[in-house]
């Protein structure tokens, strides 16, 4: 299956398959073999989990860079570490990286990518469910203490290849959190998606088939959106439904504490409370949704673990806010999502209504 992006900046494919990687990567042989070298980045735990199959199916010679495992990963210093390496493996402009990982190894390896000599290319090979998003686009970034991925750029792959084998070792956890993703993709594009979604048995345990199908859904959600606005300058911020809030739950509990998933999952719970004040969407739905999510085993402790005080400090950061007023994506109705300005002190009300609904549902 194949998925095109095209950008004003780069066009490119989005490829999935099922243990393909070999052909996948062959694909890009009239690129790879003009390269000096390659070099691949990935991290310990995917690299432990996906090590001997990448080996086994790689078909060129490659350098390999370890980093922490998460969020641990998109820090300054592994930056500089990865940036270090490349200079002393005399990395040059003809030399590609491929960011063999989840999400974090991608916005990782596609800064210090968009970067190093003022950018070389680079190429997506996700393991994760949630990275089907994080991997589409462009978008890279490191995070600051202050604020989630604060330092990047907007740096397009030269293709992302989606082998959906690497996703068998995942955890529970791990596909819960990406496939909040793919629930955000269907609430800003298709009620019968959304629909479908939230009456089946589970989110989490779609056969191989049925995952492919989803993942693909969600990649072209994502490239259409892309394609009309790469860097996020009008329709692309509708992919930040339920991040602002989300990302206040992240940095609140400290990076990997709360998967990203689970905390964009408390957000569209969230922007659909604000959704009932500016859009049509109506309690009963809002109860459902959340209904849905605990079916589902998404957690929502965390929540109660933080008060709105101290989650405060982390929306003002978001990058979305301008004047002290925060930019919220919310929902006319499923489907049609708009951006809506929002002060902190109607983020307040909503915050204690959140926390009232909460209470109701999970005595």
């Amino acid at each position: 299956m194949r998925v095109p992006v095209a950008t004003k900046s780069h066009q490119y494919e989005v490829v999935l398959g099922h243990q393909f990687l070999t052909e996948a990567v062959e694909a890009f042989a009239d690129k790879l073999q003009k390269a000096d070298k390659l070099f691949v980045f990935t991290d310990v735990n995917v690299w432990a989990a996906q090590g001997e199959y990448f080996k086994a199916n790689f078909p060129y010679h490659f350098e390999v860079f370890i980093l922490p495992g998460g969020e641990a990963c998109k820090t300054f210093d592994q930056y500089n570490a990865a940036q270090t390496f490349l200079l002393e493996q005399k990395c040059s402009r003809k030399s590609f990286i491929f960011a063999f990982g989840g999400g974090a190894v991608g916005d990782l390896t596609g800064f210090v990518a968009a970067t190093y000599m003022r950018g070389i290319p680079f190429i997506q090979i996700p393991t994760t469910i949630l990275a089907h998003d994080s991997a589409v686009g462009g978008k890279t970034a490191i995070n600051h203490p202050l604020g989630k991925n604060m330092i990047g750029a907007f740096y397009q792959p030269e293709g992302v290849i989606y082998d959906t084998a690497l996703l068998e070792s995942l955890s529970e956890r791990e596909v819960r959190s990406g496939t909040a993703e793919l629930i955000k993709h269907a609430m800003i594009s298709d009620p019968n998606w959304l629909e479908e979604l939230m009456t089946g048995d589970s989110v989490i345990h779609f056969n191989q088939n049925e995952l492919a199908k989803q993942l693909k859904k969600g990649i072209e959600v994502k490239a259409q959106i892309v394609a009309e606005d790469e860097t996020e300058q009008s329709v692309r911020k509708f992919l930040n439904l339920g991040h602002t809030y989300g990302h206040a739950i992240e940095a609140a509990a400290g990076y990997g504490k709360v998967a990203h998933g689970e905390a964009v999952m408390i957000g569209l719970v969230y922007c659909l409370l604000l959704s009932e004040r500016y859009g049509e969407i109506d309690r009963t739905f809002t109860q459902s949704f959340l209904q849905f999510a605990i079916k589902n085993g998404y957690p929502f402790k965390a929540v109660s673990d933080y008060s709105f005080e101290q989650l405060s400090s982390y929306l003002m950061k978001d990058k979305k806010a301008e004047y002290g007023i925060l930019q919220f994506v919310l929902l006319e109705k499923i489907g049609k999502p708009f951006v809506k300005a929002i002060d902190l002190e109607e983020c307040q009300e909503i915050d204690a209504e959140y926390r009232q609904l909460l209470a109701e549902v999970l005595v």
